[in-house]
């Protein structure tokens, strides 16, 4: 991926195109001052930076229905968005394409309790349906770094994973139904609040994960679980990521499901961490290689904590477990977790950095961050690996720093042979090169080295039946 490249353009929209689709949403809620645009063009690790005739900011599925309706008749492109907070360049309009800002779609439209369902629009923050579940006494159990900014929308579109994707699944996992604007404008309703409707193809599947390349999510049901009554959080230290595993399989029996997040982190993110975001700081009192983040979660009110002790003893007795703190209150807990949460943005205080969002097999993990250590180190010697996350479902941000006083802009240089050593690892243990991410820009041009050749025809015959004008986030995913 060149990071300096200049994407071909796209021409300015006509003016009296132009007022066309300003006329949809009222020239109130079309943005065409450069400088009011900034916050729909740059992305937010400073690595893509798009331009645009027009930011539209619709209310309403009718408003997003005709704007589609017009771009398809007029073979105007439109790259869709939600908070902004994807990292692989998917919502920006790289070319020149028109915004479509779906953050004012952000009614919660109802919360059923008895279904266990809760419809919302595309434009609501995590941060919000999850507070709406909760005051219907339920768990809407998505949680992100970035819930108070991202989107349902977005997190549907990319599929999104996060913390507590080891007991609850990822974003698919959590869509009953969707309602979609497809290309030409038309509306597939589709929210669905049925576990059971086998009456054909489930089709929210493929705009889910599409990344806004075959129809814009407006709405969605999603499914809610009963809120835990009682929930631990230990902070232990581990020898290696082969004890992590050997943990996690020990807390997964004892449990029977009721591992919520079980996150790894290097010491080097630690020390990042505490060096620099306020308000962390060491739980333990001595230095380790490895640490995990163990949360457990039950319907019974008591008893959780004896439960996260006996892990942790057997863990300690196994030689897995060096050192350990439970937490005694939600506010340490918090601080546990801040810990983990200020990974990625400490890095840029460290040293310019090649991210990876990969999975591999859960035991393949240790091998994986072996391999990719000794290859990276050896390509370019005296960069600094630094791996972490969500060992439950096998999801490691491998991130790669630059050496220390190394320059930036020649690290960055090599992205593309960083990448290839660490997804050749990856592609020999079966792992995927987009966990949780998405493809977007970033990916979009070696995903054929990686990607089913067949599944790739499927994905491209797809494409051109849902949107033969290609106007919905062209450029991106294929």
């Amino acid at each position: 991926m060149n990071l300096h490249s200049k994407p071909e353009l796209i021409p300015p929209l006509a003016p009296e195109l132009l007022a066309r689709f300003v006329a949809i949403v009222g020239q109130k809620y079309a943005v065409t001052d450069r400088q009011m645009q900034e916050a729909y063009l740059v992305e937010m690790r400073d690595l893509f930076h798009g331009h645009t005739s027009v930011v539209l900011r619709p209310r309403s599925v009718t408003e997003v229905s005709a704007i589609l309706k017009l771009a398809n008749e007029t073979k105007t492109a439109i790259v869709p968005q939600g908070g902004n907070t994807g990292l692989v360049g998917g919502q920006i309009p790289h070319h020149g394409e028109a915004v479509l800002s779906l953050t004012r779609l952000d009614k919660i439209r109802e919360v059923d309790p008895i279904s266990n369902t809760m419809t919302v629009e595309a434009g609501v923050t995590l941060q919000r349906a999850r507070e709406a579940a909760a005051a219907a006494d339920r768990l809407y159990p998505q949680l992100l770094p970035s819930e108070g900014t991202c989107t349902i929308g977005g997190n549907l579109s990319t599929n999104a994973g996060g913390v507590a994707a080891l007991a609850h699944g990822i974003a698919r996992s959590h869509a009953l139904g969707v309602e979609v604007v497809l290309a030409d404008g038309r509306v597939l309703h589709n929210l669905n609040k049925l576990k059971k409707d086998n009456t054909g193809y489930d089709l929210k599947n493929l705009f889910i994960g599409a990344e806004g390349t075959l129809g814009i999510i407006t709405a969605a049901v999603l499914r809610l679980v009963p809120r835990p009554r009682s929930v631990e959080t230990a902070y232990a230290a581990v020898s290696s990521p082969q004890a992590a595993v050997d943990l996690l399989g020990i807390a997964t029996e004892r449990t029977s499901g009721g591992v919520t997040s079980f996150e790894m982190m290097a010491r080097s993110g630690i020390e990042a961490a505490v060096a620099h975001a306020a308000g962390c700081r060491d739980p333990l009192a001595k230095v380790y290689p490895w640490y995990v983040l163990i949360e457990l979660s039950s319907q019974q009110r008591s008893g959780l904590r004896g439960v996260l002790e006996d892990i942790l003893a057997e863990g300690h007795e196994k030689g897995l477990v060096l050192d350990a703190t439970i937490a005694d209150s939600m506010e340490q807990s918090k601080a546990f977790w801040r810990i983990r949460e200020m990974f990625g943005e400490v890095q840029r205080h460290i040293g310019a950095s090649v991210k990876h969002d990969i999975s591999v097999p859960v035991a393949a993990i240790p091998a994986f961050i072996e391999e990719a250590g000794a290859a990276v180190t050896k390509l370019i010697p005296g960069s600094r690996p630094m791996a972490f996350g969500h060992v439950g479902d096998g999801n490691i941000h491998y991130n790669v720093i630059q050496p220390v006083d190394a320059d930036k802009d020649k690290f960055l240089a090599r992205w593309d042979e960083v990448n290839a050593v660490v997804f050749a690892v990856v592609k020999k243990y079966g792992g995927s090169i987009s966990a949780e991410h998405g493809v977007g820009i970033m990916k979009r041009d070696i995903l054929p080295d990686y990607k089913d050749p067949v599944a790739l025809d499927l994905m491209r015959t797809l494409k051109r039946t849902l949107d033969p004008n290609g106007i919905l986030n062209p450029g991106k995913v294929l």
